[in-house]
């Protein structure tokens, strides 16, 4: 199977969604806030299943930067200091595809731990 390859990358800074369309010619909107729950880094996702790790407080985190990473992937830099998440192109699509399920498990996952989106004052 042929892994989709974005044709076009946008990060919107003012509205935090990062617009991307794929040779597939579909076409998705990521809020920075989901990158970065989603983030295929070893710091969110573990190094196996369940050591995952649920990342909360999230709602008003920004995209600072975008770098190409080879041919394969760009990497994502976060105003919170996250920046060790590498993008290849088979997890964006992935992320994109399936936003709506991803974003309903993570809503869930939130209200099972007893967490919120939104940063919390300490």
């Amino acid at each position: 199977m042929t892994i989709p390859i974005p044709t076009e990358i946008n990060l919107h800074q003012k509205s935090g969604v990062l617009k991307i369309g794929f040779d597939t010619e579909e076409q998705f909107e990521l809020t920075c806030e989901y990158l970065r729950v989603y983030s295929p880094s070893a710091e969110v996702r573990g190094h196996g299943p369940g050591e995952e790790t649920l990342q909360v407080g999230k709602a008003d985190v920004k995209v600072e930067k975008i770098e190409p990473v080879g041919n394969y992937a760009i990497q994502l830099y976060f105003d919170d200091g996250h920046d060790s998440g590498i993008y290849s192109w088979d997890w964006l699509y992935h992320i994109s595809k399936n936003q709506e399920q991803l974003w309903q498990k993570y809503l869930q996952d939130l209200e099972k731990a007893g967490q919120q989106r939104s940063p919390t004052n300490s």
